[in-house]
């Protein structure tokens, strides 16, 4: 339809979206909790903020809400590897570009006006975000099955390595999020694009 606005967002990559959000915020509320149960840092996040009420609650919420992500993860990178969108948006991406990009964001020049394209800066968060979340997959995986799965457990130095992998996984993943909603509220053509595709 000429004069149509083009899609930026195909159906697939939003409903992917915004179910990976819902499952990583239950996610990391019921995981906070789990943590809470056992730290191995000297803090503990405050209970209000976490899932589950209890350790056992807190394992059922955030299993279920594994099988989510990792089943919506999937669907999402591999429309992303086979459909070419990884490729035409998150690549090539060099540091120059990132250092230009960094540069522009400083001195408050970097452009948004193309929201079909991503700038240097969104590709290297997007390529950390995405790389964060399979270690967050297969950590977990580790720390469920230490003993199946002990292998993989063994390149993350064991059970309590495999532990300190998945929360630092869950932090580069909650860091990225935090920016991505600031971003979102700073652009919001941006998140009404991921609602309606344009």
């Amino acid at each position: 339809m000429a004069g149509k606005t083009p899609l930026i967002h195909p159906l697939i990559v939003r409903v992917t979206h915004w179910i990976n959000a819902f499952a990583i915020l239950l996610m990391v509320m019921s995981g906070w909790r789990i943590y809470n149960a056992a730290p191995f840092f000297p803090f503990r996040f405050p209970p209000e903020i976490t899932l589950g009420g209890w350790l056992a609650g807190a394992l059922q919420w955030h299993f279920a809400a594994m099988w989510l992500f990792a089943g919506n993860l999937l669907i999402y990178l591999a429309f992303g590897i086979f459909s070419g969108r990884f490729r035409m948006k998150l690549f090539p991406v060099t540091p120059r570009a990132i250092l230009t990009d960094i540069g522009a964001f400083f001195r408050g020049k970097l452009g948004h006006a193309d929201l079909s394209m991503y700038n240097a800066v969104q590709k290297i968060f997007y390529i950390v975000a995405i790389l964060a979340m399979i270690v967050l997959i297969a950590s977990g995986i580790a720390i469920w099955k230490p003993v199946q799965m002990q292998e993989i457990a063994s390149l993350m130095g064991g059970y309590e390595g495999a532990r300190r992998v998945h929360f630092f996984a869950m932090a580069t993943v909650v860091g990225f999020v935090a920016v991505h909603v600031v971003m979102a509220l700073l652009v919001p053509k941006s998140l009404l694009a991921m609602v309606r595709g344009r």
